[in-house]
């Protein structure tokens, strides 16, 4: 038996082959890219966009590596910044008021708030049947007349002027109305007339989705209490296209939150434009809903944060000099043109406030107050073009 020291070998030990990283330099330029027009999107959002792309799944860890290989870092702005900041130059309004030119001499019975002949001629066939049987007792002109004064002036059905009909047949001929959608209809024409002035397809292609919650009176009816907005009452959630008109429109109690209550109006919205492909959202509508939207309705959701966002912050070129984030009011892309709608929303004395124990009758007004300040804009374009 030899002793001594053991035979060294002198074969070189094979390595061992391990499995290759998903991230190549090909799919790093991808993410690259992805960061940078999504700076605000979270991990797992950044993970889908290039699943689409390139077809391969990775997970959030494996994205924040990545980012990090490519020289993209998530600033996050910091807590003691003040939020303070000077809002933008106010920009004069365009004006679609009324002038005397516009109005006509009426009888001494119209109201700042009722139909011209221009814009009583626009939407006049989607109120008046044409036919056999007996002619109705009232004017449909003044029925609606009167409907437009209660969500103009805020006033209750028995306080209607006596130049309207009786409040008791105009507030069953608004029931009747509201059952057969003529306010959506009305709505609809006439938000199709203005996209074609604009020259954009009357099948809009992009949405932008929010919702508002607003207090209701004591009349009852479904209500619920708001814990993040600190408001009793109910929440409209709305559907506008990318020119802030109304596609679609959803009542619920405030209680409801912002995802479970997303999936409704954005169903009804594509039911009626099916071209809609591209969703635009708030933080609020991120994570697993903005998830189920894509994955159930195959819409595009972009989800549009502040810049100034503490929970996901933005990612940044670490070669480049950082900046501090912006604080206060800004205004971003393609969803100040919803809270612009929520804004018209508010100036009827009506909607200020939910007043109605239905909730089809609270989102019956909303159309309405849409297609009346519609009619009144392209009334007046009309009028211009003509001078």
């Amino acid at each position: 038996m030899r002793h001594g020291k053991p035979h060294k070998r002198t074969e070189p030990e094979k390595k061992r082959g391990g499995r290759p990283p998903k991230l190549t330099p090909e799919r790093l330029r991808v993410l690259r890219r992805i960061g940078l027009e999504h700076p605000t999107d979270t991990l797992d959002e950044l993970s889908e966009r290039l699943a689409r792309e390139t077809g391969v799944k990775v997970s959030w860890l494996t994205t924040m590596r990545g980012l990090r290989k490519v020289g993209l870092v998530r600033q996050r702005p910091d807590r003691t910044t003040d939020r303070k900041a000077e809002a933008p130059a106010e920009r004069e309004p365009k004006s679609y008021g009324y002038t005397a030119a516009h109005r006509e001499v009426g009888k001494g019975e119209d109201y700042p708030s009722s139909l011209t002949d221009a814009e009583w001629s626009l939407v006049s066939d989607v109120f008046e049947k044409k036919g056999r049987g007996k002619p109705p007792k009232y004017a449909r002109r003044g029925m609606l007349d009167a409907c437009c004064y209660v969500v103009r002036s805020g006033c209750s059905w028995r306080m209607l002027p006596k130049g309207f009909p009786p409040w008791e047949d105009v507030y069953k001929t608004f029931r009747r109305w509201t059952r057969q959608k003529k306010f959506e209809v009305m709505h609809d024409r006439l938000r199709g007339m203005w996209r074609e002035r604009e020259n954009r397809e009357v099948g809009p292609t992009a949405a932008v989705l929010d919702s508002q919650s607003v207090k209701t009176s004591p009349q009852g009816g479904p209500k619920g209490f708001d814990g993040g907005k600190k408001v009793k009452g109910r929440k409209r959630h709305l559907l506008v296209d990318t020119l802030g008109l109304l596609l679609a429109v959803c009542i619920q109690p405030a209680s409801v939150q912002d995802r479970d209550g997303a999936a409704p109006v954005v169903e009804e919205g594509l039911a009626k434009y099916p071209s809609v492909r591209k969703l635009y959202v708030d933080g609020g509508y991120g994570g697993q809903c903005a998830h189920d939207l894509r994955s159930r309705l195959g819409l595009d959701v972009e989800v549009v944060r502040h810049p100034g966002n503490r929970t996901v912050g933005r990612l940044l070129d670490a070669q480049l000099p950082l900046f501090d984030p912006p604080t206060g009011f800004v205004v971003l892309p393609k969803r100040w043109v919803i809270e612009r709608t929520n804004g018209w929303n508010d100036r009827p004395r009506r909607l200020n406030k939910d007043h109605d124990r239905r909730l089809d009758v609270s989102a019956a007004w909303i159309w309405l107050a849409e297609a009346r300040l519609l009619a009144r804009r392209i009334a007046w374009d009309q009028l211009r073009a003509v001078a």
